[in-house]
């Protein structure tokens, strides 16, 4: 049976645009302020003309100054960032649908997930490494000698670190998509249920309709969220290549200033590509029913 897809609603009314603009503009103000003025004296520092000392010359030595690493480090952080954000997606869809079920192992999954979201990103990591690394819990608890355990910590494909960022983020995506839905789904379950649709049907025709966008924007905060974390990958991750906010962090703390735009370069660099991804985000999502 072919199920009628969701009406668009009408577009809301001029007056209606504008008071909500007026109510988002001043924490839209004072996020400009904040985020764009440390950006901007980021962009200018990396440009050397905020120069930490010696006179301001506009250059892009910063950039140039040593492209293999930062390119290295941009791959990195694609990787791991990319990979853990799938997984996270995957699973926490997964949960998503376990929790809006009713059931009493629904209830399980949601009390599991609120106790991963309130983990921090810095002790997930450090019980990450202790139970995965070469003689950790894990390979002691297997009788795997440390030898024969592969490299989850420090190893060439970041397992560590993926898994970190997926296991944290793909919960506070279940709970998200779950509140989501849990004031719509109902009744358009029962809608489609009623017309002969079967499982499959509704969760293809209704629940991803309904979850698409939320998804996104959900898989997008987790994806800018792992590109620019700096504590997960430093203590779960290989010392060459450095992902971005590694690398940037260990070129500001250098002995020379001289480091220091190259520090902003690769700050610039990370974020370009988290508001490339957030642009395309919306871009995507203006283009779903839900949306309009």
């Amino acid at each position: 049976m072919t199920l009628t897809p969701l009406v668009a609603h009408p577009a809301p009314s001029a007056r209606h645009r504008r008071a909500s603009t007026l109510m988002v503009l001043p924490a839209v103000a004072a996020t400009v302020i904040v985020v764009g003025g440390g950006l901007g004296a980021t962009v200018l520092q990396s440009l050397g003309l905020l120069p930490v000392v010696g006179d301001a010359e506009l250059s892009f030595a910063a950039y140039s100054r040593d492209p293999e690493a930062l390119w290295a480090a941009v791959g990195v952080s694609l990787w791991v960032a990319g990979a853990s954000t799938l997984i996270a997606a995957v699973v926490g869809m997964t949960a998503a649908v376990v929790m809006v079920s009713g059931r009493w192992g629904g209830r399980v999954v949601a009390a599991l997930g609120a106790v991963t979201v309130t983990v921090p990103h810095l002790i997930g990591a450090a019980a990450i490494g202790l139970l995965l690394a070469d003689g950790g819990m894990l390979s002691r608890m297997l009788g795997v000698p440390p030898e024969a355990w592969p490299a989850f910590v420090g190893g060439p494909l970041w397992a560590a670190a993926i898994f970190e960022f997926a296991w944290k983020e793909s919960a506070f995506i279940a709970l998200v998509v779950t509140g989501t839905l849990a004031t719509r789904i109902a009744r358009f379950d029962e809608s489609a249920a009623l017309l002969g649709a079967g499982r499959w049907q509704r969760f293809r025709r209704v629940f991803l309709p309904l979850t698409a966008p939320t998804l996104l924007i959900c898989s997008a905060i987790s994806f800018v969220y792992a590109l620019a974390s700096y504590e997960v990958s430093w203590l779960l991750g290989r010392t060459y290549p450095e992902p971005l906010p590694v690398l940037a962090v260990r070129l500001f703390q250098g002995v020379s200033l001289d480091s220091r735009p190259d520090a902003a370069a690769v700050a610039v660099a990370t974020s370009a590509i988290a508001l490339a991804v957030v642009a395309g985000t919306f871009a995507i999502l203006r283009r779903t029913a839900v949306w309009r």
